[in-house]
């Protein structure tokens, strides 16, 4: 067992159940916080984290067990008990206002002022007053929209400081942000910490938890499975104790020389956002069979729209894109899946699945009208004994975890669903890969996983363009990196010859806005 640390303990819980209908989320879980602590909460999907937290926040109602606040037992009917109660709360997906300023969103549902008058310039000198303390610099009065990812985070953090928040739970905070915004959340933790706020957080980059914490509770399936001063055990002992096997953090990939001709070719792109602004701006790439470019770039520098241009989801403004030397510009979906391009989209619930349809159907999207999925070149009288087949197959090639290829997708973790996306696109021998954001909030068991299966395209020679906000995952992975900023390429790496804080550099623009081109 860990040694205690010397603060007191400000938060426990004790013999935490929580059932749900056919399933317990939290089975007798027992977690202590003490005074001024860094605590990570590991586990892999599933595994009950999250539930935890929200029955600490007061979303959900323990089935049985108790919660201390400084040795005093508490009952949370929901998060306004618990903020009252000086916890906070940073969601992974923020809940701010755009168009609000940063002081609005700070104060909103706690507003200074008397007979319905918000006392603008008080909430205003406080929360300046808080963003020196804590050293979250940040405009008070600037519009939330206009912020980035990283300062959006701290207007989310100052949200719980305002509220007098003594305990801060932080959910995947690091899942967006570069590698100097990291360094920076980091900073401002070790504040907080040094003014006597205790932290927990959820996260599963395990170098961070080496890195920011100083105890770590590990979760497999509802239950406490191992705790551990995180100074004390090795990355792959935490990796290990959440996935109850040996687990192989890095890859092996042989280094290639490229020499055929390039499988994909863009000229010049331009592609629009939603607002008619251009999100893509006069890109060229080229991805060569057996290479995997990867894409590197803070969310919302073009990375969306350049896939969803390649997809034929979104329209090209100008450029070109061949495609084994066709010009493929302007074919639709459908014609592109019959040329073997295959696609994991970011979104796997919006764009990847359809999530009421079953294990099968899904194992068949795109080719669900042309054999062996029917019986007819027409496209009608699916096969269905013929696609249970197809997809039964899959689901053992790609240690799908499911009771059966009836059951709906809907149904399955977050890390067998992206499996269902993988098996269909990877088994079609496709010539071109788009994979976007492919481990985007999956454990490091479904991440071994799905890293070895692209490894495994790239030695058939496939073309791979990998977009992911994992940093990690691009030096992993990459033949060469490429960093998106503003639409454009401004840098190309080799991943042996560089690090993740020159990448992050040019992420945020800061090599002053030259590019390779110019």
């Amino acid at each position: 067992m860990p040694a205690i640390l010397g603060g007191n303990v400000v938060l426990e819980m004790r013999n935490i159940v929580k059932q749900f209908p056919k399933v317990l989320a939290n089975n007798n879980i027992n977690i202590k916080l003490h005074e001024g602590e860094i605590l990570s909460l590991l586990g892999e999907n599933g595994a009950g984290k999250s539930t935890l937290m929200n029955v600490l926040y007061g979303l959900y109602k323990p089935t049985s067990g108790e919660i201390l606040l400084n040795g005093e037992s508490v009952v949370f009917s929901s998060p306004k008990d618990a903020i009252s109660r000086g916890l906070g709360m940073v969601h992974q997906h923020f809940m701010l206002v755009d168009t609000l300023t940063v002081t609005e969103n700070i104060i909103l549902g706690s507003e200074p002022g008397r007979g319905g008058l918000i006392n603008y310039k008080t909430a205003r000198a406080e929360v300046k007053k808080l963003s020196d303390q804590y050293g979250l610099k940040v405009d008070p009065d600037e519009i939330v929209e206009n912020l980035s990812v990283g300062l959006q985070q701290r207007v989310e953090i100052l949200k719980a400081l305002y509220r007098k928040a003594r305990i801060l739970i932080l959910d995947e905070p690091t899942a967006v942000l570069t590698p100097q915004e990291v360094d920076e959340l980091f900073q401002v933790v070790k504040a907080l910490v040094a003014s006597g706020v205790s932290v927990i957080i959820i996260t599963h980059k395990l170098e961070e938890v080496k890195e920011i914490s100083d105890r770590s509770y590990i979760l497999r399936r509802g239950e406490i499975s191992g705790e551990c001063n995180t100074a004390d055990v090795s990355k792959a002992e935490l990796a290990n104790m959440m996935v109850g096997r040996d687990v192989v953090l890095s890859v092996n990939k042989d280094a290639k020389t490229i020499t055929s001709e390039p499988v994909i070719k863009i000229k010049d792109l331009c592609v629009k956002d939603d607002k008619e602004l251009f999100a893509v701006n006069n890109l060229n790439l080229e991805i060569s069979p057996g290479e995997i470019v990867g894409i590197a770039g803070v969310d919302g520098n073009g990375q969306s729209e350049l896939a969803e241009a390649i997809r034929s989801l979104r329209p090209v403004d100008s450029g070109i894109i061949e495609f084994n030397g066709e010009n493929i510009t302007d074919l639709s979906t459908k014609e592109l899946i019959k040329r073997k391009m295959g696609y994991v989209p970011a979104d796997r619930h919006r764009f990847g699945l359809v999530l009421p349809m079953t294990v099968a159907e899904n194992s068949v999207l795109g080719y669900h009208n042309r054999p062996p999925a029917v019986r007819s070149q027409r496209g009608v009288a699916m096969d269905l004994k013929e696609i249970d087949a197809i997809s039964t197959k899959l689901v053992e090639e790609y240690d799908i975890r499911t009771p059966g290829v009836s059951v709906p997708a809907g149904n399955l973790s977050g890390g067998n669903q992206q499996k269902i996306i993988l098996a269909r696109e990877f088994s079609r021998e496709p010539e071109f890969l788009l994979v976007s954001q492919p481990t985007r909030g999956l454990d490091v068991g479904a991440i071994e996983y799905i890293h070895k299966q692209i490894l495994a395209m790239r030695e058939k020679g496939v073309a791979i363009l990998l977009i992911s906000m994992e940093l990690e995952e691009l030096f992993s992975l990459s033949d060469r990196i490429e960093v998106m900023f503003e639409g454009k390429l401004v840098k190309s790496f080799k991943p042996e010859e560089t690090d993740e804080k020159e990448v992050g550099l040019y992420m945020t623009g800061g090599n002053g806005g030259s590019t390779d081109a110019e």
